[in-house]
C-alpha cells in the first residue's frame, strides 16, 4: 500500500513539472518583438534585366554567285581584320576579267589608229573622240570585272570571333546567302527597360538621379568584374510595355561577354524618404511578402506589401504600411492571423543599426 502511494506521488510531481515546461514554454513562444517601419534618405541598387549585344555583331553574305571552294576559318576563332575567311570559287570571274582586259587593249589600238588619222585629216576629230569612249568604257568593264572577281574572296571587315558556319566546301552559294557572323566582343552593350516614372526623375532630377555608373550581374549570379557607364537612352517608349531602354557600356577584354547574353544591369538609386522595414519582418507565400501588423487591441493581422528595391537586409516598401504601422520584428514565423500577442517595442533605429544599411 505504501508503494502504491509513492507511485502516486511521484506521478503527480511529473504532471506538476510538466505543466510548468508546457506553461514556460507558452511564455517563450508568446514573446514578441515589435517595430515602426522608418523613412530615411538612402540609396538601393535596382535591378534591370538586360540584354548583351556586341559593339559590332554583322551578317557576312556572298556578294556573288558559285560553290564554296574553301573555308579558311573555324567557328569560335577569333580572326583580324582584312583577314580571308571564304573563297568561292572564281574561275568564271577570272574569265570575265580577261574578256574586259582583251577588250581594252582592242579599244587602244582602235584609238591609237584614230588618232594617226584624225592628224593626217583622214577621219575626223569627232571619230577619234568615239575611239577614246570606246576606251574608256572597256576600262569601266575592266574595273568591274576585277571587282566581281575580289567578291569571291570574302574577307573579314574588322576584328571578331566567327560564328557558326552553315555552309560547307562545296556548297552551291546564292549572291547574298548567309555564310556566317562575325562578332566584336572587345566591348559590350547592355540593353535595359526603364519605367517612365524612373526615367523621368533620371533626366530631371540630375542632383539625385541613379549612377550612370552600372555593375553587371552575370546569369551564374556573379558579378562583372568591370564597371559599365549609361551612355545612351533612346528617342522612344515602347506603347505596349511604357518603357524605354537604356544602353550601358561595359568593357570585355577577357570576352567573357557574347552577343545575345542575358543579364541584370545593377544601378544605385538615390532615394528620398524611403520606407525601411527589416527583411526578417516579412514572410513570402507565392513570391508576395507580407509583415504582420499590429492593431490597437494588439491582434496581428497579415498586410501585404509591394517591394521597391532591396538593401543588404532590409526592403525598400513601395505600398502595403505606412511609418506609422506597428510591425512585428521577431516571431513572425510562430505568429498567425487574429492572435492576441505581448511584445516588447524596439525603436526603430535602434534596430537599423544593427543591420547593415548604405543611408545618406
Amino acid at each position: 500500500m505504501k508503494k502504491f502511494v509513492v507511485l502516486i506521488g511521484i506521478g503527480v510531481v511529473l504532471s506538476l513539472n510538466s505543466c510548468n515546461q508546457k506553461k514556460e514554454q507558452k511564455e517563450e513562444e508568446g514573446k514578441y518583438t515589435a517595430t515602426n517601419p522608418v523613412a530615411i534618405d538612402t540609396s538601393f541598387v535596382k535591378e534591370y534585366v538586360s540584354q548583351i549585344r556586341s559593339v559590332r555583331n554583322i551578317e557576312i553574305r556572298s556578294q556573288e554567285k558559285g560553290y564554296l571552294q574553301q573555308i579558311f576559318v573555324d567557328e569560335g576563332q577569333f580572326v583580324t581584320a582584312g583577314q580571308l575567311l571564304f573563297k568561292i570559287m572564281p574561275k568564271m570571274y577570272e574569265a570575265e576579267l580577261l574578256k574586259a582586259q582583251s577588250e581594252e587593249k582592242a579599244a587602244e589600238i582602235d584609238l591609237m589608229n584614230a588618232r594617226i588619222l584624225a592628224e593626217k585629216n583622214v577621219v575626223s576629230k569627232s571619230e577619234q573622240a568615239l575611239a577614246q569612249a570606246k576606251l574608256d568604257q572597256a576600262k569601266a568593264e575592266v574595273s568591274l570585272a576585277r571587282l566581281h572577281l575580289s567578291f569571291t574572296e570574302i574577307r573579314a571587315p574588322f576584328a571578331g570571333t566567327i560564328d557558326r558556319i552553315p555552309k560547307k566546301i562545296g556548297s552551291l552559294i546564292d549572291e547574298g546567302e548567309l555564310l556566317t557572323s562575325l562578332s566584336d566582343n572587345s566591348e559590350v552593350f547592355a540593353y535595359f527597360n526603364v519605367s517612365e516614372p524612373e526615367y523621368i526623375q533620371y533626366q530631371t532630377d540630375v542632383k539625385d538621379r541613379g549612377d550612370s555608373q552600372v555593375s553587371l550581374l552575370l546569369a551564374n549570379g556573379e558579378q562583372l568584374k568591370y564597371k559599365g557607364k549609361v551612355e545612351v537612352i533612346e528617342s522612344e517608349f515602347d506603347n505596349e510595355t511604357g518603357n524605354i531602354a537604356f544602353r550601358a557600356k561595359f568593357p570585355n577584354p577577357d570576352k567573357l561577354l557574347k552577343n545575345g547574353e542575358t543579364g541584370k544591369v545593377m544601378m544605385i538609386v538615390p532615394v528620398k524618404d524611403a520606407l525601411i522595414i527589416p527583411q526578417k519582418a516579412t514572410y513570402e507565400i507565392q513570391d508576395k511578402k507580407y509583415v504582420f501588423v499590429i492593431d490597437n487591441n494588439n491582434v496581428v493581422k497579415s498586410r501585404e506589401i509591394k517591394i521597391t528595391g532591396e538593401l543588404p537586409d532590409l526592403y525598400v516598401v513601395k505600398s502595403g504600411i505606412t511609418a506609422a504601422d506597428k510591425i512585428l520584428l521577431e516571431g513572425v514565423q510562430k505568429a498567425n492571423d487574429d492572435d492576441k500577442v505581448k511584445y516588447d517595442y524596439q525603436d526603430p533605429k535602434e534596430v537599423l543599426s544593427h543591420l547593415k544599411l548604405k543611408a545618406e
